[in-house]
């Protein structure tokens, strides 16, 4: 007899995320499907088979909290009580009386058609559909586990907490007793400390609507016993449009043409232009804060301290000051309006005054070889692709001839996962490697360790994973990325797009010069290899201030030295 074949927890995981991605294409051309369904059965299976770290207890009978706030903070509000929910393309809606919905994590426009039903705008291609259908399997496992806990078996009948739950979310106002009363009822039904309970009512609590978490928890149990008792299932829905839609690059086009339309009007394509891909905060600031906050900060000896400042809420003015000075030293502001939600900066080196900038160009340089900066907002996924392969092509205006782009250098920063260190250390790849394929991209990364080395972060060198979605890795996948010889350091979501974008623009369509620069260095948001240090343990708060600007001071430093 020949041996039995033992699969490992990695094959598995990688076997499941496989399915699901499979499962959720299948579901896409088909059009709808239900939750409690055989479609909606086998996303829950797999997801259940591969615990992602970021879910936590997703498998096991209590609540999981922590997930639970991170997809709140993905999903629009109120996305708990839709029965339907309809995933659609950019179909007008900004133009009716409904009000956009925004989550407060991510950028994607959320319409409450009804009591019922909300839809879903999808403008950042198949990422944002993976994205949202992870999430929503994960609130219709967690509805599934309230009902089995409150609803008695062979009958239509609830428990005594469900009915508190109830009557509580009924009354508009709740004084402290019976919020208490009600949070160690709603603790009894999702199988949690009355402790735990409190921390996360206080943290979802809003001043229009304190007792958001107790509706939260009703609403989800509700469907879910409805669907129980009466058979009157939920349903997923995708649009005829965004079917037809998805794999163009109708966004992406749309984005890059009125920047280059922006470019050509200042006079600006033809001159040295370095991509940089970050927020929009970053750049300027190290550009010009010292300088323009000399008056606030007389005695700093660094400018960590003026970056931290700026990133509090409170100090709008500081913030208005900075803004205020790169206006008037050559920095142009394109508002998205193609609705890829990629915000962008344009820096015009040439208009920099004297004593503005905190940086020099070399004397010498003549102002129509004097580099533009361009800042593009964090692309998501795919649209990295999209919005990179767009932009790399000729600018093509009526009646003219093609005018190819002179694209010095591309540089990527972000926040990634790590695998070994913790929040705030750094890692500067050599390859990307495109999870669930054979696909690998190396390329020569103008930034190394040795440029971070000596300022109290740990710096990584090596391979990095862009996974299909965050929301979808265990440990037991990191793991063997990490240990084998793939020697990967850490994981994010759009490297390999913007690299596919960069080589077939460069290599192959000829269309950007061969020996185009490329940057790419990220700081960790996470370590998804330790308990407690996922996503869904919360932000980095000002711990990733000098990660992002020592990133952002490296690639200046080189772009001003070219």
């Amino acid at each position: 007899m020949g041996k039995t074949i033992v699969t490992t927890r990695a094959q598995e995981s990688t076997n499941a995320i496989e399915r699901l991605y499979i499962t959720m294409r299948h579901l896409f051309n088909r059009g709808f499907y239900k939750p409690g369904g055989v479609s909606g059965e086998s996303l829950k299976n797999a997801l259940l088979l591969l615990r992602p770290e970021i879910y936590g207890s997703i498998a096991e009978e209590k609540a999981e909290l922590n997930g639970l706030i991170y997809v709140l903070e993905r999903l629009p509000e109120g996305i708990e009580q839709c029965r339907f929910i309809n995933l659609t393309s950019d179909e007008g809606y900004g133009k009716s009386h409904f009000k956009a919905i925004v989550p407060p994590k991510r950028r994607r426009n959320c319409y409450r058609i009804d009591d019922e039903q909300m839809n879903i705008e999808i403008t950042r291609r198949r990422s944002d559909i993976y994205d949202i259908l992870t999430h929503l399997t994960f609130l219709f496992i967690e509805s599934e586990k309230i009902c089995k806990r409150v609803l008695i078996e062979d009958t239509d009948k609830t428990t005594r907490d469900w009915v508190k739950l109830e009557e509580a979310v009924k009354k508009e106002k709740l004084t402290q007793v019976e919020r208490e009363v009600a949070l160690i009822h709603t603790a009894q039904i999702l199988g949690r400390s009355f402790e735990e309970i409190l921390e996360i009512y206080e943290e979802l609590a809003t001043p229009k609507s304190p007792n958001r978490f107790l509706k939260i928890v009703y609403w989800l149990g509700k469907l879910a016993i409805e669907e129980e008792i009466t058979g009157n299932k939920r349903a997923i829905t995708f649009s005829a449009l965004l079917r037809e839609r998805l794999g163009h690059h109708i966004h992406g086009e749309q984005w890059a043409h009125t920047i280059k339309e922006v470019l050509a009007k200042h006079s600006l394509l033809r001159r040295p232009i370095h991509i940089i891909s970050a927020n929009m905060h970053s750049v300027m600031n190290t550009l010009f804060a010292r300088n323009a906050l000399k008056k606030e900060f007389p005695n700093t000896t660094g400018s960590l301290e003026i970056y931290e400042a700026l990133s509090l809420p409170e100090n709008k003015r500081l913030r208005d000051k900075v803004t205020a000075m790169a206006k008037a030293n050559g920095m142009l502001v394109v508002d998205d309006t193609s609705r890829t939600n990629i915000d962008v900066q344009i820096f015009d080196l040439a208009k920099l005054g004297a004593d503005a900038c905190c940086y020099e160009l070399a004397k010498d340089v003549p102002d129509e070889e004097k580099p533009v900066i361009f800042v593009m907002d964090y692309a998501f996924g795919e649209q990295a692709y999209e919005t990179i392969d767009e932009f790399l092509k000729p600018y093509k205006a009526k009646k003219k001839k093609p005018v190819f782009l002179n694209i010095a250098s591309v540089s990527i920063m972000g926040k990634a996962g790590i695998l070994e260190g913790g929040k705030g250390d750094l890692m500067i790849p050599s390859a990307h490697i495109f999870e669930g394929t054979a696909d690998n991209y190396p390329f020569k990364n103008e930034l190394c360790k040795e440029d971070f080395e000596g300022h109290g972060l740990q710096v990584f060198e090596g391979a990095m994973v862009t996974v299909l979605g965050t929301s979808l890795q265990n440990k037991d996948i990191l793991k063997f990325f990490h240990q084998s010889t793939w020697n990967v350091i850490g994981l994010e979501m759009e490297g390999v797009h913007y690299q596919k974008a960069i080589q077939s623009a460069s290599k192959i369509r000829n269309s950007i010069k061969e020996d185009v620069k490329v940057r790419y260095a990220y700081y960790a948001s996470d370590n998804p290899l330790e308990t407690g240090s996922t996503l869904a343990s919360g932000g980095l708060g000002t711990t990733g201030v000098k990660p992002t600007y020592l990133i952002t001071d490296r690639i200046l430093k080189q772009i001003f030295n070219s």
